[in-house]
């Protein structure tokens, strides 16, 4: 079977990572799979905020705990070393498909490169808040951008879960 469409049907959401960092050029190259995801005119309206840094990772996902109603010792990022925030340009009509496709093509380059990765919503909450909006000014990220996901990366503690079966009515032909 053909490697990429073999990757799409193995990847799975991981809910429990390990803490070990990601090789710098692991990591490169995931984050370099997201920038080719194709956007509406070619515009490139998302841009990826690669957050390794423990203290701000641990900030994010403490408001994201916050907005879920969740105590601020909750973890949504599951333990994940790294988060990578997809924001979009809503001046851009397709900003919200087009920052989603960088998000599967990370997941997709992250179980390629044998990383384990999770969609984590909850990013528009967050950057639309004071707290989030000042994140992106002190990262000197400026412009009118929307949160799309939070795509958390690292090593998954356990094994991958098993694929659900497939629906049977889940494509229409129409010849």
């Amino acid at each position: 079977m053909n490697e990429i469409i073999e990757n799409m049907k193995t990847r799975r959401s991981i809910r429990k990572f390990k803490s070990d960092a990601l090789p710098q050029d692991v990591l490169d190259r995931i984050l370099e799979a997201g920038t080719y995801a194709p956007t509406g005119m070619a515009a490139q309206s998302p841009v990826i905020i690669a957050v390794t840094n423990k203290e701000l990772r641990d900030k994010l996902s403490a408001m994201n705990a916050k907005i879920m109603g969740k105590p601020e010792d909750f973890d949504p990022f599951y333990n994940a070393p790294v988060v990578l925030v997809v924001l979009a340009d809503k001046s851009r009509p397709t900003h919200v498909y087009d920052g989603s496709l960088v998000m599967g093509n990370l997941m997709l380059a992250a179980h390629s490169e044998g990383i384990g990765s999770c969609w984590i919503h909850r990013a528009k909450e967050t950057f639309e808040s004071e707290e989030g909006k000042n994140i992106l000014k002190e990262l000197g990220i400026t412009g009118d951008y929307e949160g799309i996901g939070n795509c958390v990366l690292g090593y998954a503690d356990g094994d991958e879960p098993k694929a659900h079966p497939i629906k049977d009515n889940y494509v229409y032909y129409v010849k």
